[in-house]
């Protein structure tokens, strides 16, 4: 039974994509968590749950996302990709893709792509606070991708404002680290974004997006999708990862969507695909390579 609140989605499908089962609920624990279940279940592809406050939200690396009710677009859809599991990251940078153009299309905004999952603003005053975060997790039976749960936690509109815990900036540390806190649409274009029409172009490019994953060709054209948008390319980095830190310039995407890092001091490139990247205040010259 989905349940209807203020601003309710007026459908339960979005018409000529993979997303037939559109449900939005006043509130859940995680809305990631909820279609883990489903998909354990034996769901399909193509659910959708939206929630207007989430009491357990959490984004990458078991960290918690907070955000008044009403606040943000909360949503996580159920995917059962054509893609082996060491590929299933991929479906996260589909789905950031598809929110830096349904933020462009919806607000009149062009956020970048902070490698690997966040959503950052590009230019202004706000230049490098968060928009967003994605969150893609995978159901694996043996060597078989069963399905994957991406979720997004994108701010809309906060009439109160940024809580200052999160507005930053933040003090830089020693490595010149901008810490850039958080922003949202509203604050950007200074008025209310309707968030149901975030969803819908959302989920729209996001089946456009997702069409590319079923061939080699198509995973590349994606991962230039992302090198276009991306707001880490160009930039000095500090890449935090399970074996050390890794400080330099990240001069590209590969084709399979990992960073490519050249090294301070010298060296060739590093390719990383599993870290956090943290942006440093110095920008490199524009221009990027990738491959």
């Amino acid at each position: 039974m989905v349940a209807r609140v203020p601003g309710a989605f007026a459908t339960r499908a979005v018409p000529g994509t993979r997303f037939a089962d559109v449900r939005w609920v006043a509130e859940t624990g995680s809305t990631n968590r909820d279609l883990l279940a489903e998909a354990a279940a034996g769901a399909p592809e193509g659910v959708v749950l939206v929630a207007d406050h989430q009491t357990a939200g959490r984004g990458r690396l078991d960290r918690t996302w907070t955000a008044p009710a009403g606040s943000s677009l909360l949503v996580s859809v159920l995917l059962r990709p054509p893609v082996e599991p060491g590929q299933a990251y991929l479906v996260g940078v589909a789905g950031g893709v598809a929110a830096c153009d349904a933020c462009a299309e919806v607000a009149g905004v062009r956020p970048g792509l902070k490698w690997p999952n966040d959503l950052v603003v590009r230019e202004g005053p706000h230049t490098d606070r968060k928009l967003a975060g994605l969150l893609a997790e995978s159901v694996v039976a043996g060597t078989v991708l069963r399905a994957v749960v991406l979720g997004m936690g994108l701010n809309v509109d906060w009439s109160d404002g940024i809580p200052a815990d999160l507005a930053g900036p933040a003090p830089e540390d020693r490595s010149g680290a901008v810490g850039a806190g958080a922003s949202s649409l509203g604050q950007l274009v200074d008025g209310p974004v309707d968030r149901e029409a975030l969803l819908v172009a959302w989920l729209r490019n996001l089946d456009r997006e997702l069409e590319l994953l079923g061939t080699a060709v198509g995973r590349e054209a994606l991962a230039e999708r992302a090198r276009e948008r991306s707001a880490t390319v160009g930039r000095s980095v500090r890449v935090e990862r399970p074996d050390g830190v890794l400080t330099g310039r990240a001069v590209g995407l590969t084709p399979s969507g990992a960073l490519r890092v050249e090294p301070d001091g010298g060296g060739p490139p590093v390719e990383v695909t599993v870290g956090d990247v943290v942006h440093l205040r110095h920008r490199g010259p524009a221009g990027s390579s990738s491959g």
